[in-house]
C-alpha cells in the first residue's frame, strides 16, 4: 500500500493488519557486521504490546519478533532485515455490529472513500497495531545509534490536565504510565482508571530527549532534521501536534528571550531545542507531541451507517483508554528511524 514506507538511506517498509495473520517491517540500508539479535529487539516490543496493565489494553499480544532475513550468525549482513511478529488473540466477531458504521474518531469513512474497501476488524491497517513493526525497526536503529554515542527517550509528561513536576528518567520504566514523575503518575493512573470506569478516554503529551547528536547532523530546506522528525511523528496515528524546544510558547517570547545566545563554552539556552536552521545544535534535542484520546470508547455517539442511515453507535471490545503509556516506545523508535537515516545521509555527504 502506497504510504507504508519510510526513510531515505535507512528505510522502512512495514506490513500487517489487526486481526491479519502478522505484522511486520522490512528494514534496508542496515549497517553490515552489526552484532544483534531477536533477544534485543524483544524489549522494545515487550514496552509496546498490549496487556502491560490496568490502563492499557487487555489484549492478550506477546509480539514475540522473528527475524527472517538480514542477520546470520548473530551480525546483520548488510541485506534487507525482515522482521514479524504473529497475531494471536484477535476477536474479530466484536466488530460485526460495527461493519457497516463509521466509528467518530477511527479512520472508518476516510479508508473507504480512499479505497472504496476497508478491514472494519480492529481498524485494520489504521490500528495501532501496525506500530508493532515500528519498533522492532526502530530497535535495529537504537543498535546502530548506540554505537554513534546517542541516546533516545520519551515519557509521559501530561496525561487527562494532570502534568509532570519533577523530572527523574529512572522513574519512567517503573510505573504504568511512564512518566518522569512518581507523584503525578499516580494521579494520572486514578484518572485513566476513573474515565475507562465511565467509558471514556483521554490524551496527554509525550516529550522526547535526544542526546549525543553532534552539530551539523541534518538537512537544509525540505529535509530539516526537525521538519523529517515532525513528519515521522506524525505518521503515528494518535498524534495530532508536535513542537520544539520552547515550541508554541515561542510565539509569546521576545527575540530577546528566545535566541540560544553562546559563549566561548556554547550554548547558554537551548529554546531552539537543539536544532537551528534545520540542522543539529549539538545541544540535547527536546520535542514533545500531542496525543489524542483514544476514539474507541464505550459511549453512546451519533454517525451515519455506509448507506447514510443516522444511528448511535457505541464501540465495544478491547481498548486502550489512553494511548500514551505504550506509544512511548513508539516515538523513540520513530526518533531513532529519523536519526539513523539522517547519520547514513551526512556521511554519504561526505563521501562524494
Amino acid at each position: 500500500m502506497a504510504g507504508s514506507s519510510f526513510g531515505d538511506a535507512f528505510t522502512i517498509t512495514t506490513f500487517g493488519e489487526s486481526h491479519g495473520d502478522a505484522v511486520g517491517v522490512i528494514v534496508d540500508g542496515v549497517t553490515p557486521g552489526v552484532d544483534i539479535d531477536e533477544a534485543y529487539i524483544q524489549i522494545q516490543m515487550d514496552r509496546r504490546k498490549p496487556g502491560q496493565s490496568s490502563v492499557t489494553s487487555p489484549r492478550k499480544e506477546y509480539d514475540i519478533v522473528h527475524i527472517l532475513s538480514g542477520v546470520y550468525e548473530g551480525k546483520t549482513t548488510g541485506t534487507p532485515l525482515f522482521m514479524m511478529m504473529h497475531n494471536h488473540d484477535m476477536r474479530s466477531e466484536a466488530y460485526t455490529d460495527i461493519q457497516h458504521s463509521f466509528r467518530p474518531g477511527h479512520a472508518d469513512y476516510t479508508y473507504l472513500k480512499k479505497y472504496g474497501i476497508r478491514d472494519h476488524r480492529g481498524s485494520g491497517r489504521a490500528s495501532g497495531r501496525e506500530t508493532a513493526g515500528r519498533v522492532a525497526a526502530g530497535a535495529v536503529a537504537r543498535k546502530l545509534l548506540e554505537r554513534r554515542g546517542v541516546s533516545i527517550a520519551a515519557y509521559t509528561l501530561e496525561i487527562g490536565g494532570i502534568r509532570c513536576d519533577t523530572f527523574d528518567e529512572q522513574e519512567i520504566e517503573r510505573n504504568a504510565v511512564r512518566a518522569c514523575d512518581p507523584l503525578a503518575a499516580v494521579a494520572m493512573v486514578q484518572r485513566i482508571e476513573a474515565l475507562a470506569a465511565a467509558g471514556n478516554s483521554c490524551g496527554g503529551i509525550v516529550e522526547c530527549r535526544i542526546r549525543g547528536v553532534a552539530a551539523g547532523i541534518g538537512e537544509p530546506v525540505f529535509d530539516k532534521i526537525d521538519a523529517e522528525l515532525a513528519k515521522a511523528m506524525l505518521s503515528i496515528g494518535a498524534i495530532k501536534g508536535i513542537e520544539f524546544g520552547a515550541g508554541f510558547d515561542a510565539a509569546r517570547m521576545l527575540g530577546s528571550e528566545h535566541n540560544d545566545q553562546m559563549d566561548a563554552a556554547g550554548f547558554l539556552t537551548n529554546h531552539s531545542g537543539g536544532i537551528i536552521g534545520g540542522i543539529s545544535t549539538g545541544e540535547e534535542i527536546i520535542f514533545r507531541v500531542a496525543v489524542k484520546p483514544t476514539s474507541s470508547i464505550s459511549l453512546p455517539q451519533q454517525t451515519v451507517r455506509v448507506d447514510g442511515e443516522a444511528q448511535s453507535i457505541s464501540t465495544v471490545g478491547r481498548h486502550d483508554p489512553c494511548i500514551c503509556p505504550r506509544i512511548v516506545p513508539v516515538v523513540e523508535a520513530m526518533a531513532c528511524l529519523v536519526l539513523e537515516d539522517q547519520f547514513k545521509r551526512q556521511a554519504a555527504l561526505h563521501d562524494q
